[in-house]
């Protein structure tokens, strides 16, 4: 979705940064270091003796997905190539190796177990969960192309008038607001831009600019959590909450917004205490002056009743019957009909991290598939374990990881495996609300994850500023981390011990 903010040069230096820093020449000894450690550890686990794993009736395509599964994992963490390049990898291993379109030799089932279907696999990407992510990239394509988002930008700032922490405050809730519809880098980038006016009437003696400039990843990455196209995590969490075949909850689209939504209000709140307190203002008052605006037109007015139509349709799945993913597809039919959209539009949205997810979808489907996932879980004694010690392990690897790695990518390795743990577990969890509590709570951790710059996209984007110093991201990242955390699993506990999740 960065394509659609051409002219936002915030966000392709900030792409440009990434890369070279990834694939400088002088890295280039740290990268063969780090290709040979995976090609190590995989080569390792996929020629070791089935009988070293300590797994009763482990197949020889079960061992394979466990060495997939940790390429993935090193792929990722260490970030040799681009994520979404390694989901492909995932993909094309499994289809190769695992299922019965695999190179023959490799794939004899009497040898090496129950294979997987190939069909299952390729369909990852096609999954019903990937049409609620292009969906919600079609309706902020729209959205751009339009001048809805900064018309909406100027509207809703208004209210908030000219007196400096107000001002604060209005850009908070906004951008927490369109992070819940609107990919959280793209919301970011375009409040950034907002902002860049604001700065000029700021004293450089001040912290004013610094708290304005922090709002934005805070409100990025907090609003996300509102809804459940907020953030990739989300989706993922989403999709195995639903899943017909796995714990089919039917957890839907209203119903997650009823307890989510207030959560990011008063996180935003207090996010918003905390950077004045920490950067106070030293000018009481700002003029905010927005450019751009609405276009008029037919297609203007599409849009408007689209987006409304969408939300009605999403928060009222329950009495509609119309799940989230196929409200989703509503919006890309109406625009691709009435021409709001067009072929080169479609080449915006941000395929990259379609892949990336389907990527973590596929192993998901392997585990499961492969029976590798339950005979795990009959190896090692989860029932056993605490259900706060499941909760707390879960959301505190997710925090940890998604601070360094995409939290996409974290989310995409912890969901199926925790989804198949808690499963197992059945009413062993319900003291703390269920196998929702868990997998949400991992959504919100993921969410939670903003302490360094490569930690999101908002984050680098507002460090890219050159207001913000590392150890001031770092402060507000780890306090509103922990509390959003608390809080978040505090909530998903009471909602789930009260049977509404």
């Amino acid at each position: 979705m960065f394509h659609i903010y051409e002219g936002f040069n915030l966000v392709e230096t900030y792409h440009k940064m990434r890369h070279q820093r990834k694939y400088h020449p002088e890295d280039g000894t740290k990268r063969v270091i780090k290709i040979a450690l995976v090609a190590f550890v995989t080569l390792l686990l996929w020629n070791m003796p089935t009988e070293w794993f300590g797994i009763e009736n482990l197949t020889i395509v079960q061992q394979r997905v466990i060495a997939i599964f940790a390429f993935a994992t090193l792929m990722w963490i260490l970030e040799i190539v681009s994520s979404w390049a390694t989901s492909i990898a995932i993909i094309v291993l499994m289809l190769l190796f695992c299922t019965d379109s695999g190179i023959a030799p490799m794939v004899n089932e009497e040898e090496v177990g129950k294979l997987l279907s190939y069909k299952g696999v390729m369909a990852c990407f096609a999954d019903p969960v990937i049409m609620l992510f292009i969906g919600g990239f079609v309706l902020a394509i729209a959205a751009t192309k339009t001048g809805l988002d900064a018309q909406l930008a100027k509207v809703l700032l208004k209210p908030f008038g000219t007196k400096s922490e107000m001002v604060l405050l209005g850009f908070l809730l906004v951008t927490g607001l369109f992070s819940m519809f609107v990919s959280n880098t793209a919301t970011a980038a375009m409040m950034l831009t907002f902002l860049t006016p604001v700065f000029r009437q700021l004293p450089p003696e001040g912290k004013g600019r610094i708290a304005l400039a922090m709002s934005i990843p805070v409100a990025a990455n907090l609003g996300g959590m509102g809804t459940p196209i907020g953030t990739p995590p989300n989706n993922i969490a989403l999709k195995y909450l639903n899943d017909p075949e796995g714990l089919n909850m039917g957890l839907g689209f209203g119903q997650w917004m009823m307890f989510m939504f207030p959560l990011v209000v008063v996180l935003l709140f207090i996010s918003w205490r905390l950077l004045i307190k920490f950067f106070p203002f030293s000018q009481k008052t700002v003029e905010l002056k927005i450019d751009g605006g609405m276009q008029k037109g037919f297609h203007s007015k599409v849009v408007i009743f689209t987006f409304i139509l969408t939300v009605v349709l999403w928060l009222s799945d329950r009495f509609t019957g119309i799940n989230a993913n196929t409200v989703a597809m509503v919006p890309f039919c109406i625009f691709a009909l009435t021409g709001v959209i067009n072929k080169r539009d479609l080449e915006q949205i941000n395929w990259s991290v379609i892949w990336m997810v389907a990527g973590g979808f596929a192993l998901g489907y392997g585990l499961n598939a492969s029976g590798l996932a339950a005979n795990a879980v009959e190896s090692i004694p989860f029932g056993e374990f605490s259900p706060l010690l499941i909760l707390l392990l879960g959301g505190a690897i997710c925090y940890m990881l998604s601070n360094f790695i995409s939290n996409s990518a974290t989310a995409a390795l912890l969901m199926p495996i925790l989804a198949v743990v808690c499963g197992a577990m059945g009413d062993k969890l319900a003291p703390i609300g269920g196998t929702g509590t868990v997998l949400i709570g991992v959504a919100i951790a993921a969410s939670s994850a903003m302490i360094l710059p490569i930690s999101t996209p908002p984050n680098a984007l507002a460090f890219a500023t050159g207001y913000v110093k590392q150890s001031e991201m770092s402060k507000i990242g780890i306090i509103m981390g922990v509390i959003s955390m608390v809080l978040g699993f505090g909530l998903v506990y009471l909602m789930g011990t009260l049977n509404l999740i």
